[in-house]
């Protein structure tokens, strides 16, 4: 059925900072026989982003227009049938983004996002894993640098470990970069609703059900000095590490003992201590209208760094793997985390679906789960790097 729809690709939300980049990049790398649309609820600045487009690529000049509002689901529905694939960077999602995932479960649309809001990816699955998986729509959360490098990142680890062997995965982040306004209005928001979001966490957990026959769960270690690589680590509870088990439940090729440890990398206390106190003052303000208002006025939802301050950003992903008397130490490498490179992530998942060959799966489902090695590959090929750094047999 979706094989036949006019369009490969529609991306919703290009008006907005991570949007623009994300249609600039499609329109680079996309490919002449990619058929995709720009949509949005403003045709006016739809049809600016068009112009900057086609100042810099010509072809670009005819990309379709078309009219969407998350607040009109009639434009949603329609979009989502006249398409493969969807991508928005419409958030915050836990506001913004349930009535396009409705319409894709339901039109059987492939969809990708670039959310981190935990609380937003389950109540999807809570609502929507089942009528996808009867549409037979794959709808793929975390699609940015949350939490392609990490999902992605584990999954290479483990590819080179035994097979069948009780396995121990840490990952470790470093990035240098800065923030946009709708980054800054998504934490936010998300650490003033940390009680709902722990709610519906216990309530997937519940309706879930994990595999019966394998163990999969979480490193138990807190702050702490790891001498194999020269740093200190603390305990990073974003969604990454919740989406890498999901991902070992998933798959048998994790092992029948998985277990998952997520840290930010520190090469001195004195940095460790002070995000801790940021972010500690950061949720405590957020607690609070006032303060949760102030803190929303720093940066605007469509400001983000400049040009010249995104080449000069980067990640680093290190991951100390061990199992079956082996053990392995990989590592994922880019440049600016936030803007640069997660719309490259968005940008190539979403091709993915469209073109590639892919396991079976569908439902609200993991990076790894719908794209795997597929995606490891189309990364590499645009220089997001994957790499084996050393192995201990």
């Amino acid at each position: 059925m979706a094989r036949s729809r006019k369009y490969d690709l529609i991306l919703f939300g290009a008006t907005g900072f991570t949007g623009q980049l994300t249609a600039e990049y499609l329109a680079r790398h996309g490919g002449a026989k990619l058929k995709w649309a720009l949509a949005g609820r403003s045709p006016d600045k739809l049809k600016a982003v068009r112009a900057r487009l086609a100042d810099q690529i010509p072809e670009a000049a005819a990309l379709d227009l078309l009219h969407a509002d998350v607040d009109d689901a009639e434009s949603l529905a329609s979009l989502a049938r006249s398409t493969r694939v969807v991508i928005t960077t419409v958030g915050p999602y836990v506001v913004h983004g349930e009535p396009l995932v409705a319409a894709c479960a339901a039109a059987g649309t492939d969809y990708v996002d670039l959310t981190g809001e935990p609380e937003f990816v389950d109540a999807m699955w809570l609502r929507y894993h089942d009528q996808a998986r009867e549409s037979g729509a794959r709808i793929v959360h975390c699609c940015g640098f949350d939490s392609i490098p990490h999902d992605l990142g584990c999954w290479f680890t483990v590819q080179q470990l035994p097979v069948d062997v009780p396995l121990r995965v840490r990952g470790f982040v470093r990035a240098g970069g800065t923030f946009s306004g709708g980054t800054l209005h998504s934490a936010v928001l998300a650490m003033s609703r940390m009680s709902e979001s722990a709610k519906l966490r216990r309530e997937r957990r519940q309706r879930e059900g994990w595999p019966v026959d394998r163990s999969i769960g979480s490193m138990h270690q807190g702050f702490r000095y790891v001498s194999e690589l020269d740093s200190w680590a603390l305990p990073m509870p974003t969604v990454d590490p919740q989406i890498v088990r999901r991902s070992a439940a998933a798959l048998d090729r994790y092992g029948p003992d998985f277990r998952y440890g997520h840290y930010v990398q520190f090469k001195k206390l004195r940095s460790a201590m002070q995000l801790v106190a940021g972010v500690a003052a950061v949720a405590a303000a957020a607690q609070f209208k006032t303060t949760r208002e102030r803190l929303l006025r720093v940066r605007g939802s469509g400001d983000g760094p400049s040009a010249e301050q995104r080449a000069k950003s980067w990640f680093k992903v290190t991951f100390l793997g061990e199992g079956g008397g082996r053990a392995v130490r990989c590592e994922v490498t880019g440049g600016d985390p936030g803007y640069t490179e997660t719309a490259k992530m968005l940008a190539e998942s979403a091709l993915c679906l469209a073109f590639d060959k892919l396991p079976h799966a569908a439902g609200c489902i993991t990076p790894v789960q719908a794209m795997g090695d597929a995606l490891i590959t189309r990364l590499q090929a645009r220089g997001i790097r994957f790499r084996v750094m050393e192995t201990v047999r």
